[in-house]
């Protein structure tokens, strides 16, 4: 069965780690409004009995999920992203909230006053949220990443179990969100991140990530999208 995707077109925004996902696992999926407009978003959400605050949803047959992480869940095991082991699963899921968060962070940095207003209407204090996040935040999130690559029993390849799972591809979404926003930051600390790195470098070259990310089914970051990079708050 062909799953359907529900997010806004013209950005890589949170539909983006979805994407990923449905790419490395190569499943049969539509990208809906990319076809047929943003429109069909409130539409489809004004039909379904579980509505999403918010997209991405996806739809699977009479399945409607929404929520980034808990629509990785559901496809953890579909698409063979997930442990088996059950203690596993949570932990990767513990892992994609984190990511969450972290990208969160990353858009709030050109939005800490609200995310209804435009960025110049809130630059100075975007100034301020930009320097705690590039020198206490991003270190944090980074550490903790770094850290539990290496205390993973199975290896130091990849964040949860001996395999490829959500949670690495969803890290190398961040990552690359984080190096187009921030690339003077991203040039002083990343050398520190060698597990990090590594991993970044091996899921780009997955054959089905690799032709996904030269393909035009994957857009260009830009400043309408979560991670957007300004010059003056990136020093």
């Amino acid at each position: 069965m062909t799953y359907e995707l529900y997010y806004w077109t013209g950005i890589q925004g949170r539909g983006e780690y979805v994407r990923l996902a449905l790419e490395a696992a190569g499943a049969s999926y539509r990208d809906v409004a990319r076809e047929e407009g943003d429109g069909v978003i409130a539409a489809m959400s004004k039909r379904v009995a579980t509505p999403s605050f918010a997209p991405p949803f996806l739809k699977d047959g009479d399945l409607v999920v929404g929520q980034v992480a808990a629509i990785l869940l559901y496809l953890g095991d579909k698409l063979d992203l997930a442990p088996k082991d059950e203690r596993l699963r949570l932990w990767a899921h513990q892992i994609q909230l984190t990511i969450a968060d972290f990208v969160l962070e990353g858009h709030d940095v050109h939005h800490p006053i609200g995310a209804g207003q435009y960025y110049e209407d809130q630059q100075p204090e975007s100034l301020r949220r930009a320097r705690e996040f590039r020198d206490e935040r991003v270190p944090k999130f980074l550490d903790w990443f770094e850290t539990i690559l290496r205390r993973n029993p199975d290896g130091d390849a990849h964040l949860v179990g001996k395999g490829l799972s959500y949670a690495d591809l969803s890290l190398f979404q961040a990552m690359s969100g984080l190096r187009y926003a921030f690339p003077n930051l991203m040039e002083r600390l990343g050398p520190g991140y060698g597990r990090i790195n590594a991993l970044c470098a091996v899921t780009g070259e997955l054959p089905r990530i690799k032709a996904y990310l030269k393909s035009d089914r994957r857009l260009p970051p830009n400043e309408s999208d979560l991670f957007r990079h300004y010059p003056e708050l990136d020093p």
